[in-house]
This record gives C-alpha cells, sequence and structure tokens, in this order.
C-alpha cells in the first residue's frame, strides 16, 4: 500500500507539472495566433483589448478543458491496467 501512495504522489507531481506546462504553451499559442490574426487581418481597434478577448473565449473553450485529459487518461489506464492484471 505504501508503494501505491508513492507512486500516486510522484504521478500527481509529474501530471501536475505535465498540466502547468501545457496550460501555459497553449495559450502562449493563443496569443501568437491572435496577434497574428489581428496584424494580418483586423488592424482596427486597440489590439491588446483584441487579444485580451480573445484570451477569455479561449479560457472558456473545449481545448482548453482537453488538457484536462492530463490527469484522466492515465488515470484510466493504469486503472484499467489493474484490473485486466488482477481479474482476468
Amino acid at each position: 500500500m505504501i508503494a501505491f501512495a508513492r507512486f500516486f504522489i510522484i504521478a500527481f507531481i509529474v501530471l501536475t507539472v505535465t498540466y502547468i506546462i501545457l496550460s501555459i504553451r497553449g495559450r502562449a499559442a493563443a496569443r501568437d495566433r491572435l496577434e497574428q490574426e489581428w496584424d494580418e487581418e483586423v488592424q482596427a481597434g486597440d489590439r491588446d483589448a483584441y487579444i485580451e478577448e480573445g484570451l477569455r473565449a479561449y479560457d472558456g473553450s473545449l481545448r482548453r478543458k482537453l488538457i484536462l485529459g492530463v490527469y484522466v487518461v492515465p488515470a484510466v489506464v493504469i486503472g484499467t491496467i489493474l484490473y485486466v492484471v488482477n481479474h482476468m
């Protein structure tokens, strides 16, 4: 049981670091895309306001929520492996 707790803690730390990195990179990519879109197409109004509005839309988007799969997918895989090994 101690080994499982140790594995769980280490896995949680690694997944949290991965989640933070993916979140930062995703937000940076969205910002870059919005900046490029404004430079190429919009060029009217306040650039910073346009980018902030786009980032608010990104925060509520499905793409942002899919990053949470970093926690879900490994848990499902590990749970499936444990079930198959112990019950089949």
